[in-house]
């Protein structure tokens, strides 16, 4: 019999080892995954919507339990952290978080899984009670003891990301008077700054406090002598210092980003990318390793459109990587041929959408380009709550390839980013796009749809510029 190693249990790592098991039964493939945290195959993408009252209990975002995965012949040992990679060995070291006590456990194949890490900067005061990162359902838990507890209603968000954004909408749904703190030049750099200007006007008028190019240099603390305090006083956060002002604060939250978690894959000597993830082959396997695969957000993967490697944690690549992973550890056979930078947000009523490159991004790679905005709505105009978005199409200047699409605007907005993804896997040009067969009806889009009034502006741009 075989054994296959899972470290991490969410995502990847835990759809990984149910693929395994479907195509190899336990009396050929032994399984075993370890996970540090108290909960596996969760939907960390649902932790603001959980902690802004949209989704009830923590409990609906797990989407299969320890108790499930070990029913389908799973070995899931839980509150388990593996701390050391023997390659040569072919073995693990896991030490149990609640005893203490480590073991070493051989493997054939191994999967690594490990995920992301919050980007935390080492700043006075960020480790002072009342600051919050929000990764796992662990820190949403902690976060909502926090908001529980507390009397005063002020709150910063330091970061304007995905996960800035959505904490912001999160805690203003709660009542709490948000101030986002922001480092760029407009929110969500992910978006080009004339779009993200677009939803920093929109979070300006939902009550939020945007406040761009400032870096937090501190976190100030005072002393908190609430009756629930073990031990009287201590010093917990009262406010966020920029070079440029204070900003008071009852509760942070760090909404800066996150980064690959290859600290064990270093210390392994296996390959890292420039972004700090795991290099693989199609077939998720580590570079150079026939028996070591890896997925989810500690992996980089191929940019369809730039050529490059992108690290870009989602959970839908996690899912995908998994299943990959788990045919190949099967016994089977598949790819994963690489992204095109496909995601969407939302804060309050205001949807965000990407796909492709950013100007930035295409500049770096020394593509030529062309871009056009556009205005619309999300119906025929004259049709009941028709909804204003904004379009912004990227197309190379000599060949009219569709390089990448942006989508500001309300409800019907964001999943139309859909259409340019398929485009740009595709490989189409601005003006193929044009002909798109794309469904049509007054309740759901104006006889041109948006995406391809894009397009028709980009091909004539294209053609304008030779």
């Amino acid at each position: 019999m075989e054994r296959m190693v899972v470290i991490g249990g969410d995502a990847a790592g835990m759809s990984a080892a149910s693929q395994a098991r479907r195509l190899r039964g336990p009396e050929e493939l032994e399984i075993v995954a370890f996970e540090r945290s108290h909960s596996a195959s969760y939907s960390a993408c649902g932790i603001p919507y959980w902690v802004g009252g949209d989704v009830g209990h923590r409990d609906e975002l797990v989407a299969r339990t320890p108790q499930e995965h070990r029913r389908r012949g799973i070995d899931l040992r839980m509150r388990t952290e593996v701390v050391e990679i023997d390659v040569p060995g072919r073995r693990v070291r896991a030490r149990d978080l609640e005893s203490g006590t480590e073991s070493w456990t051989d493997y054939d194949k191994l999967v690594i899984a490990t995920g992301a890490r919050p980007v935390r900067p080492r700043l006075p005061g960020i480790d002072a009670p009342g600051v919050h990162g929000v990764q796992t359902l662990d820190d949403g838990q902690a976060l909502l003891d926090t908001l529980a507890g507390l009397e005063g209603r002020r709150a910063v968000v330091v970061g304007a990301g995905y996960i800035g954004v959505e904490m912001a909408e999160a805690l203003l749904k709660r009542g709490f008077e948000v101030t986002v703190v922001n480092r760029g030049e407009q929110p969500m750099a992910t978006l080009d700054p004339d779009m993200g200007r677009l939803v920093h006007e929109a979070m300006d008028g939902l009550g939020i406090t945007t406040v761009n190019g400032a870096e937090v240099t501190k976190i100030l603390t005072g002393p908190d002598t609430g009756p629930d305090v073990p031990g009287g006083p201590r010093e917990r956060v009262r406010a966020v210092a920029t070079e440029e002002g204070e900003f008071p604060a009852d509760v942070v939250v760090l909404g800066i980003g996150v980064e690959p978690e290859t600290t064990l894959a270093r210390a392994a000597g296996l390959p890292l990318g420039t972004h700090g993830g795991l290099l693989t082959d199609l077939s998720m396997r580590v570079r150079g390793y026939d028996h070591i695969w890896a997925g989810g957000d500690c992996v980089e993967v191929l940019d369809l459109v730039s050529g490059r490697e992108r690290h870009i944690p989602l959970g839908t690549h996690a899912n995908k990587h998994g299943q990959i992973i788990g045919a190949g550890a099967g016994g089977g056979y598949a790819t994963f041929p690489g992204v095109v930078g496909t995601a969407v947000s939302k804060v309050c009523d205001l949807e965000i959408a990407r796909t492709g490159l950013l100007e930035k991004e295409a500049l770096a790679v020394g593509l030529r380009f062309v871009t056009v905005t556009v205005e619309s709505t999300s119906r025929a105009g004259y049709y009941p709550d028709a909804a204003p978005m904004t379009v912004k199409m990227l197309a190379e200047r000599r060949t009219g390839r569709l390089l990448g699409v942006q989508i500001v605007g309300r409800e019907g907005a964001a999943k139309r980013v859909d259409v340019a993804a398929v485009a740009l896997t595709a490989g189409m040009t601005v003006e193929r796009m044009t002909a798109l067969d794309l469904g049509y009806a007054p309740p759901f889009s104006p006889v041109w749809d948006p995406v391809l009034v894009a397009a028709r502006k980009a091909t004539a741009a294209v053609a304008k510029a030779g």
